[in-house]
Order: C-alpha cells, then structure tokens, then sequence
C-alpha cells in the first residue's frame, strides 16, 4: 500500500529521491540542465511529500509560495520502477491538499518538453498549458502549466 507523508525539504527519504531526480533530468536535459539547476535548490522547501510502499521511499514532491495566491509544484518524481501505477497522481493531490490548507487558490509548475509522462500526468490531472512564466519566459523546452485548487470532498 503507498503511503504519503508529508515532510520538508530536511527529510532524508526526500533528499535522496531529489538526487535520483536530478540525475534523471540531467540525462534527458543533456547541457541545458544546469540552467534548471540553479531553480530547483531544496535547501528551503517548507513543503514536501514523500511517497513510500513498504517503508521504502518511491516518491517525492513539493511545493513552494510563487505569490500571495499560488504555488509553484517542485521536485516531482517517481522511481522508475513504481512509475505508471498512480504514485504521481497521489502525490500531486496531497500536495494540492496541502496547497488549499494553507490558503493558496492556484497552482502553477515548469516541466520540460523531454518529460512526455509528466506533461500526461498533469494534464490529467486538471492542469493547463500556459505562456512560460518568470525565469523560464523564454526557454524553448519548457512547458509552464496552470490549475485552479479545489475542495474535493472524499
């Protein structure tokens, strides 16, 4: 059974999947990756969830302030081998949760062209491509993506 468990950027289970992560796009991204690089520190993320099926850490994700009324979604990833069964999905709902709790309205993120699983993931999941924001404003692989949050009572 996959759990989520929510943490912060300290958390030992998150640190190691970031560094799985950032190898990961390192090899899709090629030399363009340490442009992202310097955007994607986690020294600081007060918002972090780490997905684990039998005690075994498979997932994590994040989230940080962007302005008074949105997040930025970060640092989402998933071992390749427990891709395709839903872990993503789960992740980004808590953290979107997490995201209402704290009184945010919208949810925005940056994911490469590189990522096609990724694009699917939060397509599916209600987001929509939007112009390229801040710092990725003219940066031909990136896919800048936008989601109203929502109670969704269970």
């Amino acid at each position: 059974m996959i759990k989520i468990h929510r943490t912060n950027s300290e958390n030992t289970d998150f640190q190691e999947l970031v560094r799985f992560l950032d190898k990961d796009l390192a090899s899709r991204d090629g030399v363009e990756h340490s442009f992202y690089a310097r955007f994607n520190k986690i020294d600081s993320i007060k918002f972090a969830v780490v997905a684990h099926e039998n005690n075994k850490a498979i997932g994590c994700g994040a989230f940080k302030k962007y302005d008074e009324e949105t997040v930025e979604i970060k640092r989402m990833f998933v071992r390749t081998k427990n891709r395709g069964q839903g872990v993503g999905g789960l992740m980004l709902e808590e953290l979107e949760k997490w995201a209402l709790e704290e009184g945010y309205q919208f949810a925005v993120l940056e994911t490469g062209k590189k990522q096609p699983e990724a694009i699917h993931l939060y397509q599916k999941s209600g987001y929509a491509i939007i112009e390229n924001y801040g710092q990725y404003k003219d940066v031909e692989n990136s896919v800048c993506m936008k989601k109203m949050l929502v109670n969704i009572p269970k």
